[in-house]
C-alpha cells in the first residue's frame, strides 16, 4: 500500500490523507497525484483571479468550531465588496445583521476558513481556504474595505489570509442571470422596437402621402 503521508503540495489542504485514501480505493488517485505533480493549485491571487473577484457581488463563507461542526454563512454587496489588499489577502466589511454571531465564534476558537464565490452567468465557481481573523476596532481599515455610498453599517473588518484556491469544471452548475443586467438588455430591446415602430409608421405616412 502507498504512503499517505503529506506530499508537500497545497493541495494538501484539501486532499488530506483521508481524502486521498477515498480517491485511491474509487481510482482517482493517480488522477489528481499527476494533475498536482504538473501543476499544483496557487496559494497567491493572480491577476485573473482578481478581476474575478472584483466582479462578484455575493460569495459563501463557511467556518466550523472547535470540535467540526460547519457553518456557511452567505454575504453580499455591490460588486467588488469582496476587495484585493495584495497576493495573499482578501477582506471585506462586517455588516450589521441578525446578531447570531456564528462565525465569530467560531473563529474565536478555529481560524480556519473557507470562501466559495460564485458566477451562475459564466458557469464557473472557486474555492478558496485560507484563515479567517475579524479585525475589531479598526476605523481606518473598515473604511477602505467598505463600498462607497452603500446603506449598510459595519461592525468590523474581516482579513482573509489565502492557503490555496482551485476552480471547479462548470458541470451541473445552474446556468443563471443578474437581474438588473437582463432589465438592461430588455430596456435596450424595448428602445429599439420602439424605433423601429416609429420609423414603419413614418414610412407608411410617407406611402400615403405619395398615393
Amino acid at each position: 500500500m502507498m504512503d499517505d503521508a503529506n506530499d508537500g503540495f497545497i493541495s494538501d489542504v484539501a486532499f488530506t490523507d483521508a481524502v486521498k485514501r477515498a480517491q485511491r480505493a474509487r481510482g482517482s488517485r493517480d488522477m489528481f497525484q499527476k494533475r498536482v505533480e504538473k501543476r499544483d493549485w496557487p496559494d497567491k491571487i493572480s491577476s485573473d483571479f482578481a478581476g474575478f473577484i472584483a466582479e462578484r457581488d455575493s460569495f459563501y463563507l463557511a467556518t466550523a468550531s472547535a470540535d467540526g461542526q460547519p457553518y456557511i454563512q452567505h454575504r453580499g454587496g455591490p460588486a467588488g465588496f469582496l476587495k484585493v489588499l495584495d497576493e495573499k489577502t482578501l477582506g471585506f466589511a462586517d455588516y450589521s445583521g441578525n446578531r447570531q454571531y456564528v462565525s465569530i465564534g467560531n473563529l474565536a476558537e478555529n481560524d480556519r476558513a473557507h470562501i466559495f464565490l460564485m458566477d451562475y452567468m459564466h458557469q464557473k465557481r472557486v474555492k478558496v481556504w485560507g484563515r479567517l481573523r475579524a479585525v475589531e476596532d479598526d476605523p481606518d481599515l473598515v473604511e477602505r474595505l467598505m463600498p462607497t455610498g452603500y446603506q449598510a453599517r459595519p461592525e468590523r473588518a474581516f482579513l482573509f489570509t489565502v492557503t490555496a484556491w482551485d476552480v471547479n469544471c462548470p458541470q451541473h452548475i445552474p446556468r443563471k442571470f443578474d437581474m438588473d443586467l437582463v432589465k438592461l438588455q430588455f430596456d435596450k430591446m424595448e428602445a429599439e422596437i420602439e424605433s423601429l415602430k416609429a420609423e414603419v409608421e413614418r414610412l407608411s405616412r410617407e406611402t400615403r402621402s405619395d398615393l
